[in-house]
């Protein structure tokens, strides 16, 4: 239904589809689709309906790693391999066999890496300690946010068939409005057709009577 307040060009949405018949009958949706193509193909927009936006930023959230990467995707370059060489334990060339200063270098690389192999086992036994309760606390956290999310999703479609039902209602009410004002119109516009028959009879034709 309109309102009192219309903006000049303002497009007035009067269809009561709950009330409305006739919409299935044969020709109508393609009457209406006709419609919608023919209006579609004259409409010339006659000013930029976006202008009082700014202009995206898309490097905004870029860092210098993912702007190198996309880069490189763009150049169509591989991707660079995992370095795994420091892992390695590799033992002198043939030509430093007999360099002490290599040798110790090899010796301080296996140190390093049997630190570093004895901080994972610590960090494996730290979570075969802690990390089932740790999983146990996160997979709580998760059905409580699942419930949390299903609860505002049946807010939602409660809201949503509410909104529908009023509308309906809303509808229906103008409908019977409509009809009862439709079936009042004709024996007034018949009473009215003949007092204005009536009145155009010239008023000799009266006093000859």
């Amino acid at each position: 239904m309109a309102g009192t307040g219309l903006v000049a060009g303002e497009v007035v949405v009067d269809a009561l589809p709950y009330f409305d018949q006739g919409y299935e009958a044969p020709g109508v949706r393609e009457a209406a689709a006709a419609l919608v193509e023919e209006e579609t193909r004259r409409y010339r927009p006659t000013k930029n309906y976006l202008s009082y936006l700014t202009a995206p930023d898309y490097s905004a959230f870029e860092t210098d790693i993912m702007r190198n990467e996309f880069e490189r995707l763009a150049a169509r370059q591989p991707i660079e391999l995992l370095s795994m060489k420091r892992y390695e334990l590799p033992a002198p060339s043939s030509g430093q066999k007999n360099d002490i200063t290599a040798w110790q270098e090899c010796v301080n690389n296996s140190m390093a890496q049997l630190e570093h192999q004895a901080v994972r086992i610590e960090n494996l036994e730290l979570m075969s300690q802690h990390g089932c309760n740790a999983w146990k606390v996160y997979n709580e956290n998760l059905v409580h946010m699942i419930e949390h999310a299903q609860k505002e999703l049946q807010k939602l479609r409660k809201h949503i068939q509410d909104l529908n039902w009023q509308r309906k209602n809303m509808q229906l009410t103008a409908g019977s409005k409509l009809r009862e004002m439709e079936s009042n119109y004709s024996p007034c516009s018949t009473i009215s057709m003949c007092v204005l028959s009536v009145s155009l009879v010239p008023f000799h034709v009266f006093s000859s009577i």
